[in-house]
């Protein structure tokens, strides 16, 4: 049994919801082969084979330049037949459920979409648990295909290495395009070329309502960067047109895994609460020490956000 594991990189590394979906892959009893797209030259063959993938097939940029979910979708569709894959995975991201869905489109088989458990069946079907209804539901259901299709919920499934690495072989791979396969592509900053996302981020530096408004957000912005992550934001404050609902963290936006969560002015909510449990570390900084979300937080700063957070920057760069 062969699987294929789409793999998103954060910077030069893996991201983490990659290797939670590789996690789930190797429960599948297979060969698990990584997918990226990226330079050969930088591939992250140690983490990989610390995870238990044993192939990596690389689509470099001369082939395929920047996220093109078509294209994505068409090499995996490629790989997959000439593997003789059974199933093709990818993280629950924005990207994976994009690029899969395509797969689907492509293929016409169908995909089963943020599964926390996946297991073979005798009759060669999948048995699987999945969220619905942003997590607050486990379906419990059975995919029957010729090569099963799946995303894994990002916060379903922790991150486990093998216990033995694998030997890993890299293989170059130039897919075979078809003409409108490009046509659509993301355009991307240098600094958001690196693939971090909500969901894949290790740090997260969330603001609300204490934000204040749109401009509150630049200090933000400047301490996510200085850690390495990304901004996120509560319902209100996409509700009130400040930030764009990709930012979103919650039941109705993004679910996040971070290992830091650094949430300013928010109060927690407990349709944002769902959205951030799944951080390790979580920190608050508010004026009101009755929050809820200090119920839920590892530590709190009793104070403003507009004093608090301009201090920690100054402390960081002066590190």
């Amino acid at each position: 049994m062969t699987v294929l594991c789409l793999v998103e990189l954060d910077g030069a590394a893996p991201a983490d919801a990659s290797l939670r979906a590789v996690t789930l892959a190797r429960s599948l009893g297979g060969e698990v082969n990584a997918v990226l797209f990226a330079d050969a030259l930088g591939a992250p063959q140690a983490a990989l084979a610390d995870h238990g993938v044993s192939g990596v097939y690389v689509v470099e940029p001369s082939t395929v330049d920047g996220y093109a979910p078509q294209a994505w979708a068409r090499a995996l569709a490629g790989l997959a037949a000439e593997t003789g894959a059974t199933a093709v995975l990818a993280a629950g991201t924005d990207r994976g459920h994009e690029v899969l869905a395509h797969v689907g489109a492509i293929t016409g088989l169908p995909m089963a979409a943020n599964c926390t458990a996946v297991t073979s069946r005798d009759d060669g079907g999948y048995g699987l648990v999945r969220h619905r209804w942003a997590g607050l539901l486990l379906e419990e259901a059975v995919l029957e295909a010729q090569v099963a299709l799946f995303t894994v919920a990002t916060d379903g499934v922790a991150s486990v290495p093998a216990e033995t690495p694998a030997s890993i072989t890299v293989h170059v791979h130039k897919p075979e395009l078809a003409a409108g396969d490009l046509r659509v592509r993301a355009a991307e900053s240098p600094a958001g070329a690196g693939g971090a996302s909500l969901a894949t981020a290790r740090v997260v530096v969330g603001g609300g309502r204490g934000v204040g408004g749109p401009d509150g957000f630049a200090p933000l912005e400047e301490l996510a960067e200085l850690l390495g992550g990304v901004v996120g934001v509560s319902r209100v404050v996409t509700s009130e047109g400040w930030r764009p609902h990709r930012q979103q963290v919650g039941q109705t936006g993004t679910k996040i895994t971070p290992e830091l969560y650094l949430a300013c002015g928010i109060s927690g909510a407990i349709q944002h609460i769902a959205g951030c449990a799944g951080a390790r570390h979580i920190i608050a900084i508010n004026t009101d020490p009755g929050a809820p979300i200090l119920a839920h937080a590892d530590y709190a700063v009793i104070g403003d956000l507009h004093q608090v957070v301009p201090a920690l920057v100054e402390a960081i760069r002066a590190r």
